[in-house]
This record gives C-alpha cells, sequence and structure tokens, in this order.
C-alpha cells in the first residue's frame, strides 16, 4: 500500500495543512460500531459538525434491536445532512390510525411489521442533505444529488435528484455500464485501484481494463 495513502481503518483520513486531522470526514467502518449498521472499505462521511455518534447522525431510527439492516458498500461519499430514514421509523398506516399507541403502552398492534433493509452500493455520491427512505436499494455508481428525497430501486450508474428523487439521467452508455459492473473495481486490491485511478478519473474504461488483476 502507498505510504501516502490512508488503511480503510484510519478514523481520519483526510489530513490539514498544518498536519492535523480533519476532525469532520471519517471512515465509516473506522467508526461505526453499530450491529445493524455495515460500511465498506474506504466509504466517508463528512460533517461541519462532527457527531459523537457517526451511527446515530447518519441512522437516527437504527436502533441496535431494529429487524432492518443499513448496508453501504464501498468507496462511497456520504456529504454533511445526509440521513438514512430505516425502516424502523416506519408507522403502520394501513388503518385508520397511523398512531403509535404501542410507544406508549398501548397495543403491539399499532406497531408495522419488520421493514426491508437500505441498501447501498459501491462508489456512491450522496450529495448533501439527501435522505434516503426505507428499503431504498442505490445501485453501485449512482450520484444522488443534494436534498433529494429516495426511494425503491435506483439503477446502477444513474444520477437522481429531486422529491420524490427521479433519475435525471445514465451517468454512462449501458454497453459501459455492463463492463464497469463486470469489471467491478471496488473489489480490486488497492494497488491495482490506485494504478486505474487516471482511467478511473477520465471515464476510460479501456483503461481500467488494462489494471484488472490477472
Amino acid at each position: 500500500m502507498p505510504p501516502s495513502f490512508p488503511a480503510p481503518d484510519t478514523r481520519n483520513p483526510v489530513r490539514l495543512p498544518d498536519g492535523s486531522a480533519h476532525e469532520g470526514t471519517v471512515f465509516l467502518s473506522a467508526v461505526i460500531d453499530h450491529p445493524r449498521f455495515e460500511a465498506g472499505a474506504y466509504s466517508y462521511a463528512s460533517a461541519h459538525h462532527p457527531p459523537a455518534d457517526w451511527a446515530a447522525h447518519l441512522a437516527p431510527y437504527l436502533y441496535a434491536f431494529s429487524p432492518e439492516r443499513l448496508v453501504i458498500g464501498k468507496f462511497c461519499q456520504i456529504a454533511d445532512g445526509v440521513q438514512f430514514i430505516t425502516a424502523s421509523a416506519n408507522h403502520r398506516h394501513d388503518g385508520f390510525t397511523s398512531y403509535p399507541f404501542f410507544i406508549f403502552g398501548g397495543d403491539a398492534a399499532s406497531m408495522p411489521g419488520p421493514g426491508p433493509d437500505t441498501v447501498i452500493g459501491n462508489d456512491v455520491w450522496i450529495g448533501q442533505g439527501a435522505r434516503i427512505l426505507p428499503g431504498s436499494v442505490i445501485g453501485d455508481g449512482v450520484i444522488v444529488g443534494a436534498g433529494a428525497v429516495v426511494g425503491g430501486t435506483v439503477p446502477p450508474y444513474a444520477i437522481v435528484a429531486g422529491n420524490p428523487a427521479r433519475v435525471l439521467r445514465m451517468r454512462f452508455p449501458p454497453d459501459v455500464v455492463a463492463r464497469l459492473m463486470a469489471l467491478a473495481w471496488w473489489d480490486w486490491p488497492l494497488g491495482n485501484i490506485l494504478d486505474a485511478q487516471p482511467a478511473l478519473c477520465a471515464g476510460d474504461i479501456a483503461g481500467v481494463e488494462r489494471c484488472a488483476p490477472g
């Protein structure tokens, strides 16, 4: 591993000009200690006011006893103010009231059943202040616009924005998306990924393919 590139278990991977750590940016795998929250290597989150508990900051309705999970892939980029509204935030809404009587000592029948997991793919960029709704499945390489409210399934390499979020366009043609999905560069050894940086950043699919592990 290049000495200048931080290990994935580094809490604060960004260094300021004076050499001190930027407390507002963290690799999630180093700071998430929650039984229902999984974060892949090199995925990071940023906050202008760093929280004491990053899991609660990002997913305030995900409890240790929640039946659902929040799963975030590798190399994701999560901007300030993003929240994942997981299924434990839900109220029952198939009857005449959505009031959660149970949490105040009423009947358990007032609560909804277990909800789905929320799953974020690899290399997903989630813009400032976005909200990810319960059960969302966001594909690899997706870009989520600032302030978007995302629900449902988002295909790989789409750009989504708005409330409710909708696909504005695909980032690349279908054949390029298929080649990227087959490469799954985020699973490569770090050395290969760093060798592929120029091609990845320039959108040179043939160059990326040349860097793939043998």
